[in-house]
């Protein structure tokens, strides 16, 4: 065996260190070991973090024990429980040096090759890095302890790392106080063994990719039925009134008993899915808010303390949420739809904000989870978004798809006033220039879309396809129904828009899409919340056709 080899099977997770302090040397090799690791595309992304402070240790050991507590929680094997007990994780204090491998997401703004593709490039390089550093430790008569179990955005918070880096973990440094007897912990304690060699498997064959056709018209699953719609609408007008009098109410009706295809249409299982991103356009100022927001009101949502969740609540009606691309590793045991195609997009202002595998993977997904949904038996679903710099991605791509100048197409977002907002346009302005692609919806889509409003679009079809009631929210929802609509017109049979948002672009787009709002209120939130408000007014809707008198069973005369 060769002195590498030695190395790479001695390296070992080290958890219990001795006081001997660690020579300046001896790490100044080890970061450079780290330096020399692969960088994808040469983004040298990889950023360090040296502690030395016993405050500082103890304030992230008091963070991973409370993360700890959690996490040992979730196991309902009493051996195994004992065992995280055992994992406190003296070394935290106990190591001489704390450090800090993380990536820079910031690399990202300047085009390098090999980065364009994926967001996770970068990050996979500072993996790279960490080994690099534990083998030349290792080399050297030393040890590395990898700390993941840590809720990373309060990490972030109290060493006051900046947005824009994002931690691997922290690792403990030092001289090993325990040799495990050559094994890894875990294995130590009977945990789990250790396979005994690398599983690998050869793959011999080529799935071909399943490619979304475009310029698809789906065809109606059934044949109009004049007959049906003439008794809808019999059915209708024999109701004790004025014929037309319940105006819009009439018209919900008629197109609710079209789409389940019932004299007596019930909604079953409603549900609203908020999907939620980030975008790399966020970056450059288009959003009075930070984009981490995003990540917290996904918090906000799991914890029930947003408007989506209150207005879902009063009218008993199914909340999912979904991460579709947010610039967060949430805990795996948060009660969320997990889509997430990258964390967040890149900004289009330069380079496309995604892979058109990645657009096929977001098509993928959005069917997917409405398909579920479906399967549950409901028959009416309504979408909402979340993102920080999703109203730019919405204005571009209005814009492009409506042929509307990007002037009509801009406006406040999450509060964006004034030279805020001139800014804004004049960015989004400068991306449409600097596009040089196809004039196609493909190419246009993975240019300049978002994540989560993609999911949205795909969404929407998979409902039409399931003969559901779409409720489209706002201005951002319009705008994933309006990509939708390019690939399928007929999805506007199965859609009721539940709002004109007080977003001044939007009224413009409902003209555009021949759409009548249900509701004006100047609301401007998003979430869904429109169609959570909207609710009500269907379940009027559906009463007065399935509940109220005709004029033979009432004996009342006709006019």
């Amino acid at each position: 065996m060769s002195y590498l080899d030695d190395i790479l099977k001695s390296r070992r997770d080290t958890r219990h260190f001795t006081a001997d302090e660690v020579p300046d040397e001896v790490i100044e090799k080890a970061l450079q070991a780290g330096h020399w690791a692969p960088s994808v595309g040469l983004t040298d992304a990889t950023r360090y973090f040296i502690i030395k402070s016993n405050k500082v240790k103890t304030a992230v050991k008091n963070l991973f024990l409370d993360y700890n507590k959690k996490a040992e929680e979730l196991t309902d094997n009493p051996e195994q429980k004992e065992h995280y007990k055992s994992l406190k994780l003296e070394a935290i204090e106990e190591a001489p040096i704390g450090l800090i491998i993380a990536y820079d997401r910031s690399v990202l703004n300047q085009f390098t090759i090999g980065t364009v593709g994926s967001n996770e490039a970068v990050k996979f390089s500072s993996v790279c890095a960490a080994q690099n550093i534990w083998l030349s430790l290792t080399e050297q008569g030393y040890g590395m302890g990898w700390v993941s179990i840590l809720n990373y955005h309060q990490f972030k918070k109290i060493l006051d790392l900046p947005d824009n880096i994002e931690p691997l973990g922290y690792f403990c440094i030092g001289k090993p106080a325990t040799n495990y007897d050559n094994q890894p912990m875990l294995q130590q304690l009977h945990w789990k063994q250790k396979s005994e060699a690398p599983i690998c498997t050869e793959i011999k064959n080529v799935t071909e990719d399943v490619v979304l056709d475009f310029d698809l018209k789906i065809e109606k699953s059934s044949e109009s039925k004049p007959d049906f719609r003439r008794l809808l609408q019999e059915k209708i007008d024999s109701k004790t009134k004025p014929i037309g009098s319940l105006g819009t109410l009439e018209t919900l009706a008629y197109q609710m008993a079209t789409i389940f295809e019932t004299l007596n249409p019930k909604i079953i299982n409603p549900s609203i899915i908020v999907f939620a991103a980030d975008h790399g356009i966020a970056n450059h100022g288009v959003s009075a808010y930070p984009q981490d927001v995003t990540r917290q009101m996904v918090g906000n949502f799991l914890e029930g303390g947003a408007a989506i969740n209150v207005f879902c609540n009063q009218n008993e009606i199914k909340l999912s949420i979904v991460d579709a691309g947010v610039n967060y590793d949430f805990p795996t045991n948060a009660n969320l739809i997990n889509a997430k195609i990258a964390k967040g997009t890149q900004s289009f202002l330069h380079i496309p904000a995604m892979s058109e595998t990645e657009l096929q993977l977001c098509f993928e997904k959005g069917k997917s989870i409405v398909d579920e949904v479906a399967q549950t038996g409901s028959n009416c679903i309504g979408f909402g978004e979340m993102g920080i710099g999703n109203t730019s991605t919405a204005s571009v791509l209005m814009s492009l798809l409506t042929g509307l100048p990007i002037e009509d197409c801009v406006g406040k977002g999450t509060g964006v006033e004034n030279e805020k907002l001139s800014q804004k346009q004049d960015i989004l302005k400068k991306a449409i220039e600097n596009y040089s692609g196809q004039a196609e919806l493909k190419q246009q889509l993975a240019y300049f879309g978002g994540f989560e409003i993609i999911q949205i679009a795909s969404g929407m079809l998979a409902a039409y396809d399931n003969k559901m009631l779409i409720l489209v929210d706002g201005f951002i929802c319009s705008v994933a129904f309006l990509i939708a609509s390019k690939i399928n017109p007929d999805i506007k049979d199965n859609a009721l828009f539940c709002h004109c948002s007080a977003e001044k672009a939007h009224d413009k787009l409902l003209n555009y899409l021949g759409a009548k709002p249900i509701l004006n209120l100047d609301l401007r939130l998003g979430e869904g919340t429109g169609c959570a408000i909207a609710f009500p007014i269907l379940k009027s809707a559906e009463a007065f056709l399935n509940d109220m008198a005709s004029f033979e069973s009432a004996g009342v005369s006709r006019k």
